[in-house]
């Protein structure tokens, strides 16, 4: 199997096919249709495996079975494949996710909050500020090494937040960070004191309990970074943070 043939199978089997399913198609693709033991012969699938497989990917609509003897098979032409897999894939998707939205809504009791929460990746914490910021009832203050960690979702709801009346103040060497906010509600201002070199990342206060703090490092990818961040809300610690990482953002902006 070649490895661009290996990626297809792969990629099908992150579809929902099995690799059987997979590699009976990707054959059938490349014989146009054929029977059982030609099939075996090209995906190196067991002939005894081969008969379940086309069933399956039948009842998908991925295949057409001539009855004849022996019985041939013909798959579904690339386009029509794909749309009947992206359908089934949106189904399973909403079928899933509609019983989690559910669950969730009959959830009992209170949350637990006494943890740090750990997130990886950029968007999954831009995700996180913004859904922090959206709680904050009194005051907010965000700091960004850069405009790439202000995304459209956390600068939306910083700026919503400031319209309604929250106290939000904006911090950024970086003037590009600055002018998103020059023209919004939002306090902007700029570290009178040169911050520590080993800020690259973001911070978010809000209230007087709710912390989120990010770092930037390198991956195993030359050339690509990845942002880690821990954040804690409504618990002893997150408390104790918030009042030393103000005090150390207040001293860079001179007081």
């Amino acid at each position: 199997m070649s490895g661009n043939e290996r990626d297809a199978v792969e990629s099908l089997e992150r579809l929902g096919l099995s690799n059987y399913e997979a590699r009976v198609f990707v054959a059938l693709q490349k014989l146009g249709s054929g029977t059982a033991r030609e099939v075996h012969r090209i995906a190196g699938v067991p002939r005894s495996q081969v008969y379940g497989a086309a069933e399956e990917l039948e009842e998908r609509g991925l295949v057409e079975i001539q009855q004849s003897t022996p019985k041939r098979y013909r798959p579904a032409d690339p386009d029509a494949a794909r749309e009947r897999l992206a359908a089934r894939l949106e189904r399973e998707q909403e079928r899933a996710f509609d019983y989690l939205e559910r669950v969730q809504r009959e959830q009992t009791g209170e949350e637990t909050r006494e943890d740090v929460w750990t997130v990886r990746g950029r968007e999954p914490i831009s995700n996180r500020v913004a859904e922090l910021v959206g709680r904050a009832t009194g005051r907010i203050l965000f700091a960004a090494a850069a405009p790439a960690l202000v995304s459209e979702a956390t600068a939306a709801a910083l700026c919503d937040r400031a319209a309604s009346g929250v106290d939000v103040l904006v911090v950024s060497e970086d003037a590009a960070v600055r002018e998103r906010f020059a023209d919004g509600p939002a306090a902007v201002r700029a570290p009178v004191e040169e911050p520590p070199s080993d800020f690259t990342g973001r911070v978010l206060l809000c209230d007087d309990n709710v912390i989120l703090l990010s770092v930037l490092a390198g991956s195993d990818i030359p050339g690509v970074t990845e942002e880690t961040a821990i954040w804690s809300a409504d618990t002893a610690l997150a408390a104790v943070l918030v009042q030393t990482t103000r005090g150390g953002v207040e001293a860079l902006l001179g007081g």
